[in-house]
């Protein structure tokens, strides 16, 4: 089942990320879809804050993976953009962060679908009818 909201600017769409912050547990993926610039980012600095941590999050674009701790679990934010199958996932340590006890939060997760577990939270945002409003699916765990 999936919970849809909307959210009209990115303040709103940081603090849903931060609700959802609050009912995660360590070890969850948080699988996210959606269009270049939809504000996957941002509802992963929402998750940030709402875990507690301090350290500002920018795009892992270039760097596929950013770690951030000191909050109440690390979050590890990664973008999947560049990659070209789950098979480079596991080579660059998939399954050592699944095991460190934080969430992982994967931009672009379509790249890497098949290494995803089931019991994944879905997260698809979508861009609404102005500049600043934001369609978010939301499905895998109850807010």
């Amino acid at each position: 089942m999936s919970v849809r909201y909307v959210t009209n600017n990115e303040e709103e769409t940081q603090q849903l990320g931060e609700r959802l912050a609050g009912a995660l547990k360590p070890g969850m993926v948080i699988a996210f879809t959606g269009d270049l610039g939809a504000g996957k980012t941002a509802f992963t600095r929402g998750l940030a804050r709402g875990l507690g941590i301090p350290e500002r999050v920018t795009s892992p674009t270039f760097t596929i993976v950013n770690e951030y701790e000191g909050g109440r679990l690390p979050l590890f934010h990664f973008d999947m953009y560049r990659l070209g199958s789950s098979e480079e996932l596991y080579d660059i340590g998939w399954e050592d962060y699944l095991a460190r006890g934080g969430v992982c939060a994967v931009e672009w997760s379509e790249n890497i679908e098949d290494a995803l577990d089931h019991d994944t939270i879905r997260v698809d945002i979508r861009r609404g009818e102005h500049e600043g409003q934001r369609l978010i699916e939301i499905g895998g765990i109850e807010l």
